[in-house]
C-alpha cells in the first residue's frame, strides 16, 4: 500500500530557486495549483466594485474608464459652449442696445439741424410774407372800388399768398393763435394794451405781426395788442 502511494502523480508544482551562481535549486515545500494567485480574478472583482453601487448589479460588458471619462469631457464641453453662447447672446443685446441709441441720437440731430436750417430761411423769408399780407389787407378795402381786371389780379395774389403759406406750413412751420386767445408771454408780445368791451382781460384783440414756430421751437413771437384792465375793476 506505501508503494501505491508513492506512485500516485503529485499535484505540486516543484519550485526551483536560483543561487547567486546561477545553478538551479529545487526545494520544497511545493505550492498547489489551487494555492496559486488569480491575477484576472482581482482584477475584475476590483472593476466591479469600483464601478458599480451597492446592492446593484451590473453586467460585465458595462460603461468602461474610457467611455466615462469621454462622457464627462463632452458634458463640460457642452457645458462651455452654452456659457459662451450665453456670452455671445448678451454681447449682442448691448450692441443692438448701443445701436439704436447711436441711431436715435443721430435721427435726432438730423432733425435739429433741418430745424436750425428751416428757421435761417424761414426768417429772411418772413418779412416778404408780412409784406405780401399787408398788401393784400389794404387792397381788400379798395377791392369794391377796382375794376373787375383788378380784382381778378388781387384773386391771383392772394392764391399766391397761400402757396406760399402752404409752403411753410410742409417745412412745419405753423402760426400762432392770437386773436381771441389769452396772452401767452411765450409766444406774445405785447405792443399796446388798451380795454376792450368785446374781449376779457389779458386777451389778445388784435394782431399786428404774424407769429411763426417750427415744431415746439418759436422762430418769431407774434406782435400784438392786449385788453387791459378797467380802473373800476382794479
Amino acid at each position: 500500500m506505501a508503494a501505491d502511494n508513492n506512485d500516485k502523480p503529485s499535484n505540486r508544482i516543484p519550485i526551483r530557486f536560483v543561487d547567486s551562481e546561477g545553478s538551479g535549486v529545487d526545494d520544497e515545500p511545493s505550492m498547489e495549483e489551487d494555492d496559486l494567485p488569480n491575477p484576472g480574478a482581482d482584477f475584475d472583482a476590483e472593476m466591479t466594485a469600483s464601478s458599480s453601487p451597492a446592492g446593484v448589479d451590473e453586467p460585465r460588458d458595462a460603461m468602461g474608464g474610457p467611455e466615462l471619462a469621454e462622457l464627462v469631457a463632452s458634458r463640460a464641453e457642452l457645458k462651455r459652449l452654452q456659457g459662451a453662447l450665453a456670452e455671445a447672446q448678451d454681447s449682442l443685446a448691448r450692441r443692438q442696445a448701443d445701436f439704436d441709441n447711436y441711431r436715435k441720437r443721430i435721427d435726432r440731430e438730423r432733425g435739429e439741424a433741418h430745424n436750425r436750417i428751416v428757421a435761417d430761411v424761414a426768417r429772411k423769408l418772413l418779412p416778404v410774407v408780412d409784406n405780401l399780407a399787408r398788401a393784400l389787407d389794404a387792397e381788400r378795402t379798395l377791392e369794391a372800388e377796382e375794376s373787375k381786371e383788378f380784382r381778378h389780379f388781387l384773386h391771383g395774389v392772394e392764391l399766391i399768398n397761400k402757396q406760399l403759406t402752404d409752403v411753410l406750413e410742409s417745412l412745419g412751420i405753423t402760426q400762432i393763435a392770437s386773436v381771441g386767445e389769452r396772452f401767452d408771454p411765450h409766444f406774445h408780445e405785447a405792443v399796446v394794451t388798451e380795454p376792450s368791451d368785446e374781449y376779457e382781460p389779458d386777451t389778445v384783440t388784435e394782431e399786428i405781426t404774424r407769429g411763426y414756430r417750427i415744431g415746439d421751437r418759436l422762430l418769431r413771437p407774434a406782435m400784438v395788442k392786449v385788453a387791459a384792465r378797467r380802473q373800476d375793476e382794479s
